[in-house]
């Protein structure tokens, strides 16, 4: 049954966060402190042309705008001496002189900023900001007149624009904080520690990503060329639409795309580079982006390695970190060891490599193991982890260590996952000791079995280290139990997403269950079918002998469908900073996820009456029900009202961010 509200009701008292391009624009200001200083750099910055009008002109200008003017970078007018059809006399000269002016100017002025209410040895009355507030909208000009809310169209927010430290000037991202006029003061503090507390790498990374998709669309623009008009291949945007929108528009990184084929058409490969470029924004720490190459870059948008000259001998590499943790081998020469005519080493035989299989465990680093944060401190050479890891894991690693990032994006899984395991065993036969570093647990859908069997053809039996598995770690964090006596008497973890994409056999509902659905919310909709369709397959042979055919789109479920009204929660981020819990019903689901804008992956699905056992005083009931049938569902029904509470007429409620107290650890 549909609801009568399916999504969230606006709340006013926000602004609308725009930013703009002013080339070849005028922003007029009003005023000649330093305030009207602030406004115009701002506005210089926004590449505008910038005018200052003021009483006594260049003179009665502070010192930066008298050296800006002196530059050439801004004009500055003195009000008196502009032109104005009312007598010299007159109380209303410098109104109608702005008046005159802007008329004159309008198809140039973008905007009117009105610093001088509150400073100067002239201090604007608010009679006076009314009538300039009342000539620039009778204009249609946005004005802002500073500490007068009631005279702004737009306001200023606290700006920082962040630096491109590898090239030593200023980068394209900025951040701006608004609290609305409710602390101004306040919201220079907060747009100081967001900038303190992100990567100094970031502003780097921004102006990297930026060279990146300019070459990937690039690319698509001339797999076009002969086909200007066309945009879409199959009913899919060439563009894909990952990278275009700042604002939270694209839903997810992780829309499915096609295996990569070994024979692409170029419309085919335009959509792909794109889809890469957009993995590449989301999964990569700034360190790492910040520091892409060329060849970095060429090998993102072809898929391919790019050849590179060889590295130096294995017993030279990491020198300080070898002599340190094996102190037997801490002898360490420039030059490979001198051999004899009789081909017999002289000096001591080659140290050893190995390969260390890590679990990075669900992101927190807190949750580390012992042994997994030795492996990446203290004992690595080098480390091959996979892209779900994140930044503030990787960020523990020694900057002396070589770190290299999988490129498993859409469609290109398989042939990243051959890369990777092979630049171990290239690094364990240097001598280096290699850590494959896994998120979560490497045994819960890490390839774990594919590497182990890889690396031990190849010589090289990996010592394991299991991590804390994001399967229970994440429900852990989002205040479900995966297991909880009158609720859940077991547990199922399954994957989402087959091999090669493939559809996979989801299991059947048992009341007592919880079942936890990894690497499948980017095909939310499809699992929710498979879930609750009245139709199931046992075996393919039951199905034969039943005959029994499950549409396509439904695909296949071993067992009993799904109640719709069954609890369901989408964790994003689990155990990060930016958490987010979604929960719902399976029958309101897909129109939660669809409500609350950009997606944060990795994410995962529990499915159950686990997911409301813990919510307020808890409900530990659900197995003593009795009967079934209407009486049951009945029953469940209730419950879920009393749970979503005030939320129950939208469907769905949302948690952000961790339990208070994590920020310690």
């Amino acid at each position: 049954m549909q609801n009568d509200q399916a999504y969230s009701t606006p709340v006013g008292g926000a602004s609308l966060m725009l930013s703009f391009r002013l080339q070849s624009k005028t922003v007029l200001i009003i005023g000649s402190g330093q305030l009207a200083a602030s406004r115009a750099f701002a506005a210089l910055e926004a590449d505008s042309d910038v005018v200052i009008i003021a009483n006594g002109g260049v003179d009665a200008a502070c010192e930066e705008l008298r050296w800006r003017s002196k530059q050439g970078q801004l004009t500055l007018l003195d009000w008196n001496a502009l032109p104005s059809s009312s007598q010299p006399s007159s109380d209303d000269r410098e109104l109608d002189a702005l008046e005159d002016y802007i008329i004159s100017k309008r198809l140039y002025i973008t905007v009117v900023v009105v610093t001088d209410t509150i400073s100067g040895t002239r201090r604007r009355s608010r009679a006076s900001a009314a009538r300039i507030y009342q000539i620039c909208r009778a204009h249609n000009l946005l004005v802002n007149v500073t500490d007068m809310p009631e005279f702004c169209d737009f306001s200023f927010t606290s700006t920082h624009r962040f630096e491109d430290q590898s090239a030593n000037s200023p980068s394209a991202l900025q951040v701006g904080v608004t609290t609305n006029g409710h602390g101004c003061r306040l919201a220079g503090r907060i747009r100081r520690e967001i900038v303190s507390n992100l990567s100094k790498h970031i502003g780097a990374s921004v102006m990297k990503v930026g060279h990146l998709r300019a070459l990937a669309k690039s690319q698509a623009t001339r797999a076009t060329v002969t086909h200007p008009d066309r945009r879409t291949v199959d009913g899919a945007e060439i563009f894909d639409d990952e990278e275009i929108c700042e604002d939270g528009v694209v839903t997810t990184p992780n829309r499915p795309v096609a295996q990569r084929k070994a024979a692409e058409t170029a419309e085919e490969s335009a959509r792909r580079t794109m889809k890469w470029v957009a993995q590449v924004s989301e999964y990569w720490s700034y360190q790492q982006l910040s520091a892409m190459t060329s060849t970095d870059m060429d090998e993102i948008l072809t898929g391919k390695p790019t050849p590179s000259a060889s590295p130096e001998p294995s017993s030279t590499i990491s020198a300080d970190r070898n002599s340190q943790s094996h102190p037997e081998t801490s002898q360490t020469t420039p030059h490979p060891p001198p051999f004899s005519v009789h081909d017999l080493a002289l000096g001591p035989p080659p140290k050893r490599g190995r390969i260390l299989l890590v679990g990075s465990g669900p992101g927190h680093p807190s949750l580390l193991t012992i042994a997994t944060h030795t492996a990446l401190t203290k004992m690595a050479d080098l480390v091959l982890s996979d892209k779900l890891v994140p930044a503030p894991v990787l960020a523990l690693i020694p900057s002396s260590t070589e770190v290299r990032i999988a490129k498993k994006f859409p469609g290109n899984a398989d042939g990243a996952q051959n890369e990777m395991m092979e630049a171990a065993i290239e690094g364990a036969r240097k001598g280096l000791c290699v850590v494959r570093l896994k998120q979560g647990d490497p045994a819960v859908y890490g390839r774990f079995g594919e590497e182990v069997l890889f690396f031990r053809a190849h010589g090289f039996e990996p010592i394991v280290i299991p991590g804390v598995s994001s399967a229970i770690a994440a429900p852990t964090f989002a205040g479900i139990p995966v297991t909880q006596r009158g609720v859940a008497e077991s547990l199922m973890v399954c994957t989402g997403v087959g091999r090669a994409g493939k559809s996979v056999v989801l299991p059947g509902y048992e009341r007592g269950r919880t079942l936890v659905v990894l690497m499948g919310v980017a095909r939310l909709a499809q699992v929710v079918r498979t879930l609750t369709h009245t139709l199931s397959t046992p075996d393919p042979a039951a199905a034969l002998r039943q005959n029994v055919e499950v549409p396509k789109e439904h695909g296949t479920r071993d067992g009993a469908a799904y109640p719709p009204h069954l609890p369901i929660a989408i964790i994003e981020r689990a155990s990060m900073a930016d958490q987010r819990v979604i929960v719902s019903t399976l029958r309101d689901v897909v129109r939660a996820m669809d409500s609350v804008g950009e997606q944060r992956p990795p994410a995962m699905m529990v499915v159950g009456w686990s997911v409301l056992a813990l919510w307020g005083s808890g409900d530990m009931t659900v197995l003593d029900v009795p009967g079934k049938g209407e009486i049951q569902q009945d029953e469940d029904e209730r419950r879920i009202r009393r749970w979503l509470g005030p939320d129950a007429a939208i469907g769905w409620r949302i948690q952000e961010g961790l339990q208070d107290g994590w920020g310690e650890f």
